[in-house]
């Protein structure tokens, strides 16, 4: 594979919520690639996919991703399977394939679907890759028990059509390359990376401009906490006990606790989508018969069978994002015929999120550790990815570096962006994880 107009690599940064891609042009710079079509979000590329049948689609299945699967979803939702997050499984060795419309896709298969349409959007930006393709990676993966071995295996048959050199560097290490752009002088900088699964941490050493190795890693750690916990935080506290949590039922003359799977499957987007299945729903008509509150487990069968699932998380990350910014903000859902509402307050949502925020913090104190660095000793403090927007997120570090030490920017970009240059480097395998 060779490319064109003298590109040397790709970065490419898989989120677990959002895709960018950049491309170097072998001078030191790189480029965001924008999409194209009525739909597209500038250089962000939803990290989504819409099925739904059709002879002539693979495996009798067509599909689309990005936010035009957003599009295909909502035109169509009781015809459609939508599927957003599936970066979360891949160091999963529970997952082995999800069925859609009974036909089995593994986590490369969807990965290589999902590829396809990023390229075919890309409005021939993509067609001519080059050969050396740097991809992002989580410092730890989300999960539980993740293997990142496995990951890793997942991902070369997910890339092997995509690129015939590949790198895999920590996505803080490619902020970091991005960040050392605005700095003129030497500097110690830790780079914290907010994504949608996962939380990672990177310490770099910045040499001035001209230095033949301008920057060197230090150390790294990561957790898989993030975005999409703080999201099952809010269903948890606002929309899982309007479904039947914490609700009993009748079994054998008893009452007992109906059983918490349900609800862990439905506060988990990548498992709420795939519950509409037989099975699953003839499982909770039974227990709907059972319960002492069968409206509550008859509206959580409505949100599945209706595939509600994304406007409700929709709902949750506008109230979040809504937090963000104001101290007060309100929940609100109207699906067909379910209706919820609720006034929250930042301090409630800090409350929820207070255990996940203490083991972020602890993360970040395994990276100090094993770079040797004390907080004085960094200079900068980079905070990159969308939930680094979240005030108790800049607190922990306004409480523990001093604020104008502090720098934001790029939130959704610049990993991709470093990662490029990464890739312009003659000594890229170097950042190889």
């Amino acid at each position: 594979m060779s490319a064109k107009n003298g590109t040397v690599a790709l970065g490419l940064d898989l989120g677990t919520t959002n895709t960018v891609v950049a491309l170097s042009d072998g001078h030191g710079q790189s480029n965001l690639i924008e999409f194209q079509g009525d739909s597209a979000a500038g250089p962000v590329f939803r990290s989504a996919l819409c099925f739904w049948e059709e002879e002539h689609g693979w495996n009798g299945v067509a599909h689309e991703a990005g936010p035009w699967a957003i599009s295909e979803y909502l035109q169509s939702p009781l015809d459609s399977r939508f599927v957003q997050s599936f970066k979360t499984v891949a160091a999963s060795a529970q997952f082995e394939r999800a069925l859609i419309f009974n036909r089995p896709f593994r986590f490369e298969d969807m990965g290589r679907l999902f590829l396809q349409k990023l390229v075919a959007h890309a409005g021939g930006q993509l067609d001519d890759r080059p050969a050396r393709v740097v991809v992002g990676r989580p410092v730890e993966y989300a999960g539980t028990r993740p293997d990142p071995t496995l990951a890793r295996q997942r991902y070369d048959l997910m890339l092997g059509e995509f690129g015939t050199e590949l790198l895999y560097v920590y996505e803080p290490l490619g902020a970091a390359f991005s960040y050392a752009e605005r700095l003129t002088e030497p500097a110690t900088i830790l780079v914290a990376d907010f994504g949608g699964g996962t939380t990672d941490f990177s310490l770099v050493r910045i040499d001035e401009p001209r230095a033949g190795r301008r920057c060197m890693p230090l150390a790294s750690s990561g957790i898989g906490i993030a975005g999409d916990r703080f999201d099952r935080r809010i269903m948890d506290r606002l929309v899982l006990p309007f479904l039947g949590k914490g609700g009993q039922y009748r079994s054998m003359g008893k009452v007992l606790e109906i059983p918490g799977g349900y609800f862990t499957q439905f506060a988990d987007w990548s498992h709420l989508a795939l519950m509409r299945n037989r099975r699953t729903l003839e499982e909770l008509r039974r227990l709907q018969r059972d319960a002492l509150d069968p409206d509550a487990i008859g509206r959580m069968i409505s949100l599945i069978e209706n595939e509600q699932g994304f406007p409700l998380y929709d709902a949750v990350g506008q109230l979040k994002r809504a937090l963000s910014g104001s101290q007060h903000a309100e929940f609100r859902f109207d699906g067909d015929g379910v209706r919820i509402e609720a006034e929250v307050c930042r301090a409630d949502f800090e409350t929820w999120i207070a255990g996940d925020l203490h083991r972020i913090e602890a993360a970040l104190d395994a990276a100090l550790v094993r770079a040797q660095v004390e907080a004085e000793d960094i200079d900068r403090i980079f905070l990159t990815g969308g939930s680094s927007l979240i005030p108790a997120i800049r607190a922990i570090f306004e409480r523990r570096f001093e604020p104008q030490r502090i720098a934001t920017g790029g939130e959704l970009t610049s990993i991709a962006h470093g990662l490029a240059l990464i890739g312009d480097q003659a000594n890229a395998a170097d950042w190889a994880a």
